[in-house]
């Protein structure tokens, strides 16, 4: 019955890679092309990142660069380990202790949680039959 996905199955990590890679620009763009990038490194500073100014600049690199590289499917893996790390680091410094994985009150760490393992698929999985890398002899 389901046999007709499996002609689709390039498909897969491609919407992955894309909808990752848009999400984490979003994301990452206001950390380094607006006046949140300030406020962004004293929140990190606040909660033990230090030098904050530092890492807010490393965050927002890793999440726009990072879901650039996604969407056009070149550096998949370098890409997919920088956000793994940077949704860890969210989910143990921001997140643990102080929310369950799913409260109603607040967000949990379920979003947090699911940008990582889709990133780790990423990670393993490699690009797919639609990445730009493998036109540019990057391996794929």
């Amino acid at each position: 019955m389901f046999d007709y996905f499996l002609l689709y199955q390039d498909w897969g990590p491609l919407i992955l890679r894309v909808t990752l890679g848009v999400l984490f620009m979003l994301h990452g763009y206001p950390k380094l092309f607006t006046p949140v990038r300030v406020g962004f490194g004293g929140w990190l500073e606040s909660i033990g990142i230090r030098p904050g100014k530092f890492w807010a600049l490393v965050v927002g690199v890793v999440e726009f660069f990072g879901g650039a590289a996604l969407i056009l499917g070149v550096f998949i893996e370098l890409a997919a380990l920088l956000i793994a790390i940077d949704m860890l680091v969210a989910m143990i410094k921001v997140k643990w202790g102080q929310v369950k994985v799913i409260e109603m009150e607040r967000m949990g760490w379920e979003l947090d949680l699911i940008y990582f393992v889709a990133a780790v698929s990423l990670l393993f999985s490699g690009p797919g039959a639609y990445a730009l890398g493998q036109y540019l002899l990057l391996g794929y």
